[in-house]
Parts: structure tokens; C-alpha cells; sequence
């Protein structure tokens, strides 16, 4: 089973990502506090993580920044991750903080999936 795990504080954000990724061998878990997401991956092992750029105090880039410290200190295991950007701008933001991919919202469930088939190969 694939696991994503969306952190967003934005309803309709989660909502576009559940809608894209549901379905058999697929599991969707949601957080929409950027603070809760390192305990969240250590609890469900994540196979893409999807972070949005605003999520209330602590952004996309910083939880990003923050799992690949983890990652590097040998505290949790690698995931792809894939940073929803509010604009095109932002892209440096994320190469800095070493996500696999980036997306400018809105995005539809067509192309979400399509970013999850790049990183994920064995997804649908």
C-alpha cells in the first residue's frame, strides 16, 4: 500500500489531494499542522509526502527543511516530497530545501497524480 501524507491547514487543499489519491492500495493521511509532520511520518512511514507552502506557523519549506535534517541524522527514512507552491516565484525556495518536485496551485487530481507517477513509480 502507497501512503501519502498531506499537511495542510487549507480544507480545500487536503480535499485535492484525498481526491486524487483515493482509491485501492492508497492511503491518505492528513495533518494540517506543519509542527505535527515529523511525528506523523515517524507513525505511518510515508511513501510522498505533500506539502503545502502555507501551513500556519510552520510552512512547507520549513517541514520540508525539517524532514531532511531527520532524514540526514538518520531518525527517519526517505521520502519524496512534493511542495505546492502559491507561485512560480517560490521554486528557489524549494530547490533549497531539497524537495523532489513542485507544483504551483491550484492543481487538479490529474496532475497530482502525474507528479505521484514521477515520483512513485509503482503508484496509479
Amino acid at each position: 500500500m502507497i501512503t501519502i501524507l498531506v499537511a495542510a491547514d487549507a480544507k480545500w487543499v487536503r480535499d485535492q489531494v484525498r481526491a486524487a489519491f483515493m482509491g485501492r492500495g492508497q492511503n491518505v493521511v492528513e495533518v494540517t499542522r506543519g509542527q505535527d509532520v515529523r511525528d506523523k511520518f515517524a507513525e505511518v512511514d510515508p511513501d510522498l509526502v505533500v506539502l503545502d507552502m502555507q501551513i500556519g506557523n510552520m510552512g512547507g519549506v520549513a517541514v520540508a527543511i525539517d524532514l531532511r535534517l531527520e532524514e540526514s541524522g538518520g531518525r527517519l527514512d526517505r521520502a519524496n516530497i512534493l511542495l505546492l507552491l502559491d507561485r512560480e516565484a517560490d521554486e528557489f525556495i524549494g530547490r533549497r530545501a531539497d524537495v523532489d518536485l513542485m507544483l504551483v496551485k491550484p492543481v487538479d487530481a490529474g496532475v497530482l497524480r502525474r507528479a505521484a507517477k514521477q515520483l512513485l513509480p509503482a503508484a496509479s
